[in-house]
């Protein structure tokens, strides 16, 4: 159960990250954060801490399963 909730939270946070560099860099408007540069820093930093938490859950769904 562990696994499956750090897989999710990686891959939600790191959609998160990507639309705050998204808006950071201006891409997305129409938000207090589009264009300021300081979200297109923070959102890779939280892509990257994202992607490690899901790697960990992704890793520990597939120490559960039984190897054919």
């Amino acid at each position: 159960m562990k696994a499956w909730i750090l897989l999710v939270v990686g891959v939600l946070f790191a959609l998160m990250g990507a639309v705050w560099t998204l808006q950071g860099l201006g891409v997305l408007g129409g938000s207090a954060m589009s264009g300021v540069t300081t979200w297109a820093i923070i959102g890779p930093v939280v892509i990257v801490i994202a992607l490690v938490v899901a790697v960990i859950g992704a890793r520990g769904l597939a120490k559960r399963r039984p190897r054919d």
